[in-house]
């Protein structure tokens, strides 16, 4: 495969449907959540009013500490805590240039650690770790995964909206591709 695994995923991660009026924990920590996927009754917080529910990104959901990884060559671009509920926490952003094309590649719910060790402009290689995913307690509060989302357009600082409102859909999934392709397939 031309990238490195964003996670070391078990064979048996549980792909994870989050649509229903009710989702269902994961049965275990190692589980995918989708792209493209509208979630009406998983974002409750303030953060998400005005009916933001459909997921522009890949959730990859291990247990806390488990190792991020970089997918390719590039730098860290931003990094920051989102310290909302419901937010990403701390989150890093990297940089890279993909078929001759910058893309930009969010990491969020991540440990507090994660986000210390790095700058602005810090060089990474492919396969290096990132950081690695952070605990309910400081990641917004959400079961330990990390956020992956790709952006072709620049972020402006450690944040993207990783939900958008349905009626977004189309420029969205337009600004954030698909992050399987340089997850792989996942499902």
């Amino acid at each position: 495969m031309r990238f490195h695994p964003v996670v070391l995923m078990p064979d048996d991660a549980v792909v994870l449907d989050l649509s229903g009026d009710a989702p269902a924990a994961a049965p275990g920590p190692w589980a995918v959540g989708r792209y493209d996927e509208l979630r009406p009754a998983l974002y409750t917080q303030g953060l998400f009013a005005g009916g933001r529910c459909l997921h522009v990104g890949v959730d990859l959901g291990g247990p806390p500490g488990t190792p991020v990884h970089a997918f390719d060559d590039g730098e860290v671009a931003f990094l920051g805590v989102n310290p909302a509920p419901g937010d990403y926490g701390p989150t890093l952003i990297t940089a890279h240039t993909l078929d001759g094309a910058p893309l930009w590649a969010l990491h969020g719910h991540l440990s507090r650690a994660s986000v210390e060790r790095w700058r602005p402009g810090d060089r990474v290689e492919k396969g290096a770790v990132l950081g690695w995913i952070g605990g309910s307690h400081e990641n917004g509060g959400w079961p330990p995964h990390v956020h992956f989302q790709l952006s072709r357009v620049r972020p402006t600082t450690h944040d993207l909206p990783g939900v958008v409102a349905p009626e977004e859909r189309a420029r969205a999934l337009r600004d954030y591709p698909d992050p399987r392709l340089v997850l792989g397939a996942l499902w």
